[in-house]
């Protein structure tokens, strides 16, 4: 067994042995990270008041993880020491303000405090959430009510460039879906501000636009869309292709999430059906609303929810084929069985709803 192969067994089984944390996989912008939320939970299920730390410029290990057991947040100091040396970290440790609570895992004390993670609430927007359903999570995480985050987005006011390319004030469709770790006192525009430099970093930063048939409100609008209607990822290019080809020639989106979208903004739908009705009806497909895109051709007004990375990278660089038509499979597996004409379409959705049954 190699040294490096020894070492890496040793952390896991010391991870295990002080709480089984895990590793924190985090990507730009610095607040915004790749993690399950059950792990974020359970950190913050410790209770109590906040315990902040103090990393002095230069500070050792030893100093740090004393100040830490001492505090209260890890139990041992000297355990602390140690996983930073095996780690390999100890000229990464970030001086600043730290905030634990009490009984955290020391590794995760050791990757925050290496990462410079000074905020302690986590919390994950899956991809294809609405702005709605996001302010739901927040006041579940205990961060801010829905009603304060809601009224942040509608407040505007914000200022990163790719919102000058944006002639609207309504944000749906560009709060970037992600991990985020916010401190105890952040306010609801804060957070709003750092969801929209997150997707002015990942998206309207590192994707080129030019050469496009459509504005980054008609891509993200679309990518939303896309993002909704695929699930298994990697659909998405060929899903985001037939939309792509509908619009070209003229045929209606026929996109149920636009029509689950169109169904919310009738009074009493989300408290009978929530935000996404499972079972449209055809009533449903009829429903006149310009984001029913069964009932209106072209693009809805604007999107549905907010797409992540790869849905609206989709858009932009969609699959090259001439499918004009995708019905799921029957199997329950999420795919979609694709078709280029009518005639070999229904046949798909014959043999699909058969194999369904």
């Amino acid at each position: 067994m190699s040294n490096r192969v020894f070492t890496l067994g040793l952390l896991a089984f010391i991870a295990a042995v002080v709480g089984g944390a895990g590793w924190l996989v985090y990507r730009t912008p610095d607040s915004v990270y790749d993690n399950d939320e059950p792990r974020a939970a359970a950190t913050l299920a410790a209770g109590g008041e906040p315990v902040l730390i103090t990393v002095q410029p230069g500070a050792s290990a030893k100093d740090i993880g004393s100040e830490l057991a001492a505090k209260g947040v890890i139990r041992s100091g000297r355990l602390f020491e140690v996983l930073v040396g095996l780690t390999g970290v100890q000229d990464s440790l970030e001086a600043g303000d730290y905030e634990f609570d009490r009984g955290v895992p020391a590794i995760e004390a050791v990757n925050r405090i290496a990462q410079g993670r000074t905020a302690s609430r986590g919390i994950v927007f899956p991809e294809g959430t609405r702005v709605e359903e996001m302010g739901e999570l927040l006041e579940q995480r205990g961060i801010v009510t829905k009603q304060q985050f809601l009224d942040a987005v509608a407040a505007g006011g914000y200022n990163e460039p790719f919102l000058a390319q944006v002639a609207t004030t309504n944000l749906q469709g560009f709060l970037f879906p992600a991990g985020y770790e916010f401190n105890r006192n952040a306010e609801a525009g804060q957070i709003v501000a750092t969801m929209l430099r997150a997707f002015q970093e990942n998206v309207a930063g590192s994707l080129a636009l030019e050469n496009q048939a459509l504005t980054l409100y008609e891509t993200v609008t679309l990518a939303s869309v896309v993002e909704r209607e695929a699930v298994v990822p990697e659909e998405r290019p060929l899903i985001a292709a037939v939309f792509l080809n509908r619009l070209r020639i003229g045929l209606p989106l026929q996109a149920d999430p636009t029509v689950q979208y169109a169904l919310t903004l009738a009074p009493g739908s989300i408290e009978q059906f929530g935000y996404w009705k499972q079972e449209l009806t055809f009533d449903d497909l009829a429903y006149d609303s310009p984001y029913n895109t069964y009932v209106y051709a072209g693009l809805p007004p604007g999107p549905i929810a907010n797409p992540g990375f790869d849905a609206i990278q989709a858009v932009i660089r969609p699959a090259s084929t001439e499918y004009l038509f995708f019905v799921a499979k029957g199997d329950g597996s999420g795919e979609h069985v694709f078709a280029e004409t009518l005639e070999e379409h229904l046949q798909n959705v014959a043999r699909e709803q058969q194999g369904s049954q």
